[in-house]
């Protein structure tokens, strides 16, 4: 992290971690100490339908701080990085007026690396494309898709997870269109970055993983007493297409089944929880590897130290 002079204040604070660090507690807990603006950085937080699955900041906390950009998606709209950008840009434009700080926190790290390095300059894809690779993925699945992305782009298959429908679409839609792959306009210079990475506090929140896995556990079985079984059944019955982003949210398939009486109450939870503590390990090994020069901290009193001296504590360190 490019260290700033001590009286120069950041343009904004990042805080990232995997699901039930604590971030979202950290980040509320800033922005009462500073003025500052919750800025949604999660990728299943932005939809509408979900608030107690994707663990959204309660209505008495956005009551009580400001937070922008939670649940104002609806789940059957595609929704891109580049839209999430845009949102930001005129949320950001809106708080920068204000004169408060922007406090952007979430899990998804394509967000975050969007937001400090822009944007590759990748085409617009016609509505034609569009439909024909979205009936694909309908028809032949996430494993078909990437079969057939392999004999396409072999660079990008060798990139995405097999089981990625949303960003295999994406990239066989961008070879269709353009003849050229994903990665080689990924490569292309960015669009100019909303938040500099130097002008900003980067913190990633990492509890140990024991911890982690406890708040999982813990907190999954709060949001089954909360109604996320009741959440996931109501969710399930719009007849949303099973390849939307929204529909992969961690509990909406293993509650359903418990909601219908084709698993059993306990069977349905401990299935969510392994789920969860694997998308946790997948975020952390995506922070170690692209957030490398991010500050770390285990709790979130320590974060808040840190951010709180801009990273010049006596025991902070990159990654």
């Amino acid at each position: 992290m490019t260290r700033r002079d001590e009286d120069e204040a950041p343009s904004a604070v990042l805080i990232a971690g995997p699901t039930a660090s604590g971030k979202s507690a950290l980040a509320s807990r800033l922005a009462a100490d500073l003025g500052g603006v919750v800025v949604n950085t999660d990728s299943m937080q932005i939809y509408a339908g979900l608030a107690i699955l994707t663990a959204r900041p309660t209505a008495a906390e956005v009551a009580r701080l400001p937070h922008r950009l939670y649940g104002h998606v609806d789940p059957a709209r595609p929704f891109s990085v580049a839209d999430w950008l845009a949102d930001v840009e005129r949320v950001l434009a809106e708080i920068r007026a204000a004169g408060r700080l922007p406090i952007f926190v979430g899990g998804t790290g394509l967000y975050f690396e969007a937001l400090t390095h822009g944007l590759a300059p990748v085409p617009e894809i016609t509505g034609a494309v569009r439909a024909h690779w979205r009936a694909e993925a309908e028809r032949i699945g996430a494993a078909g898709l990437h079969a057939e992305l392999a004999g396409r782009d072999p660079r990008m298959a060798a990139r995405l997870r097999p089981t990625d429908t949303q960003r295999l679409t994406r990239a066989l839609e961008v070879i269709e269109a353009t003849g050229r792959s994903l990665a080689t306009w990924q490569s292309a210079p960015h669009s100019a970055p909303l938040v500099p990475p130097e002008t900003a506090v980067r913190l990633v929140l990492e509890p140990e993983r024991a911890m982690l896995h406890g708040r999982i556990a813990a907190r999954f079985r709060a949001m089954v007493e909360d109604g996320a079984i009741e959440e996931a059944a109501a969710f399930v019955a719009r007849g949303l297409a099973p390849e939307m982003p929204a529909m992969r949210a961690i509990g909406v398939a293993a509650l359903t089944e418990v909601a219908a009486g084709r698993t059993s109450l306990e069977a349905g939870i401990e299935r969510s929880i392994v789920e969860t503590r694997q998308y946790a390990k997948r975020q952390s090994t995506w922070f170690r590897g692209r957030m490398g020069d991010w500050l770390r901290a285990g709790t979130v009193e320590a974060a808040a130290e840190l951010i709180r001296t801009g990273g010049r504590a006596g025991d902070a360190a990159p990654g």
